[in-house]
């Protein structure tokens, strides 16, 4: 069995990137730089990507877990944006549909509400035009009746109507992590816990950059003829290490979400409505629990680490209890929740919610290429950008041409399933395969679906469910995923896996505390880890428990 991307394999990787000379070295391993990767191997750069922290560590796993057109920018005027990152929509579900999910969203209208019936009417037609929505996904307006039946547990009073129309729900961590490893099958040689420390210089010229490995502290070598910053909210901190931060800068601004469980807060159907203070919540179901989000604050903190106010949790349970007055959110009814940092560019006078989403590419002096702002609906079209520029960049200076784009139609990793009309089909058949193999219906069911064409290498790691030594502590299931994680998607720590990986921290919280140890201890032998390793590790795992359950 091959390991194409093997947590066990990093420094064989760094040995085997220091040794070579790249087209393209992407600094940064969130969707924007994933994508990036993705696009320059396929038009045949040769590419490398280092990542400080773990594969979507950042932003790319702590959004609203929406690819969505924006809606919300028509009112800013960002009709440009909104038509771009509509489109983009249905792209990334054609291209990865198990990792993307058509959601029906419920836009309540209210008497005191943001939005009056005709101003919603006509900004949902706009929107579906702009987004280019195909015909059975275009909105329909209903009355107080309608929206009451299809969302019970709504505020009756003053209600008007309102409008439903179609998202899509993702799995940030996922789809960036799908995209990292079509770009690895396509050449892309890509290391995560590998920071950035300085760019190597001739005449002034970025010549690549000094890597320092986080788990050992190993420093080296990688050479580029471009170097792109894609590093999110550290993108700033790598410009004034260039010495070219200057110019336009970021403005951070952080979200949170809360996640209940659904016997708590039984949400029927996904729900997007204002606040007292005009600002947009969504509310989504999602495998049995409910979440809400987000706030949208200024943050000058640490961008490794947000973390849950109490102020925003409570502002969170308060919008919930004003929309849905009859379930009675209280702090302890919270399950789990998250916290993210968005990068965006600094507008002079404008608020948090109100500055643009809109990205900017930024070449220094120095030849570093800097991609900021942005939104993870529009990542593809955003690495198209960047890598245009670098291929005219390199064919004026070497005479090498590079062709054009073409990402749009390409599957993902886990994708080659014919498309979102072949999706439930495909899952069907290897639900059967799966219980072929011993797996229960429901397990089979959720492997099917999250791991897409890839499920097959899990079923080849099938342990003997009648061998309980070989479970090593935890269900099949699990250790299915796991193994998978180690051997196809670099997974180097408990955190990686729980996390990022699977997302059970946020949606399986208590499976999480049920099978940590097990986990600890198959990734201690697999990767062999020393004991302090291993109790660092356990610690920071711990750590995250507490945060995400707001229980510090």
């Amino acid at each position: 069995m091959t390991a194409s991307f093997s947590a066990e394999k990093r420094t064989e990787y760094l040995d085997r990137m220091a040794n070579a000379h790249f087209d393209i070295l992407i600094i940064g391993g969130g969707i924007t730089g994933a994508g990036i990767a993705l696009d320059a191997a396929s038009r045949g750069l040769k590419t490398a990507l280092v990542e400080m922290q773990d594969f979507a560590a950042g932003t790319s796993s702590r959004s609203t877990k929406l690819v969505h057109g924006g809606l919300r920018y028509l009112k800013q005027f960002e009709v440009k944006m909104v038509a771009e990152v509509g489109r983009e929509r249905a792209v990334v579900y054609e291209n990865g549909p198990h990792v993307t999910t058509p959601e029906p969203m419920l836009l309540p209208i209210y008497t005191a509400g943001t939005f009056g019936r005709f101003s919603t009417s006509i900004g949902l037609m706009v929107y579906d035009r702009l987004a280019g929505v195909k015909r059975s996904e275009r909105r329909q307006m209903l009355n107080a009746g309608a929206v009451s039946d299809s969302e019970p547990l709504l505020r009756k009073d003053g209600l008007l109507g309102g409008g439903r129309y179609v998202e899509y729900r993702t799995d940030d961590a996922r789809l960036t992590m799908e995209v990292m490893k079509e770009a690895v099958q396509r050449g892309v040689q890509a290391v995560n816990y590998v920071k950035a420390a300085a760019f190597l210089k001739e005449n002034g010229v970025i010549t690549g950059i000094q890597a320092v490995d986080q788990i050992s502290g190993q420093s080296y070598d990688l050479q580029a003829t471009k170097v792109i910053n894609a590093s999110g909210p550290w993108v700033d901190e790598l410009r004034r290490i260039d010495g070219s931060r200057q110019g336009k800068t970021l403005q951070m601004t952080k979200g949170i979400h809360l996640v209940f469980d659904g016997t708590r807060f039984p949400l029927r159907q996904a729900v997007y409505f204002d606040t007292p203070d005009g600002r947009m919540v969504f509310a989504v179901p999602r495998d049995g629990k409910t979440y809400v989000g987000t706030t949208d604050t200024v943050f000058e903190d640490d961008p490794a680490h947000p973390l849950i106010s109490e102020a925003d949790r409570d502002y969170v349970i308060d919008a919930v209890n004003g929309m849905f007055p009859g379930v009675r959110i209280r702090a302890e009814d919270v399950e789990s929740g998250w916290a993210g940092v968005r990068p965006l560019i600094h507008e002079e006078g404008k608020g948090p919610s109100e500055i643009s989403r809109k990205d900017e590419v930024w070449v220094a002096p120095s030849g570093l290429i800097t991609i900021a702002g942005g939104k993870l609906t529009g990542y593809r079209k955003m690495a198209e950008m960047v890598v245009d520029l670098a291929a005219r960049q390199l064919e004026q200076e070497t005479g090498r041409s590079v062709g054009p784009c073409i990402t749009k139609k390409m599957p993902i990793s886990g994708g080659h399933v014919g498309g979102s009309a072949g999706f439930d089909a495909y899952v069907e058949r290897k639900i059967k395969d799966g219980v072929a193999l011993g797996l229960d219906r429901s397990a089979a069911e959720r492997l099917a679906r999250v791991y897409g064409s890839n499920v097959d290498a899990l079923y080849e790691r099938m342990p003997d469910p009648r061998a309980k030594s070989e479970l090593h502590g935890m269900p099949q299931e699990l250790l299915l995923m796991l193994r998978y994680a180690i051997d196809e998607e670099m997974a180097v720590t408990p955190a990686d896996f729980f996390v990022r990986r699977t997302g059970d921290l946020f949606f399986r919280i208590d499976e999480v505390r049920q099978y940590k140890a097990a986990v600890i201890q198959y990734m201690a032998e697999r990767l062999d880890w020393p004991e302090e390793q291993a109790i660092q590790f356990a610690n920071e795992l711990d750590q995250l428990l507490l945060e995400a359950s707001g229980k510090m």
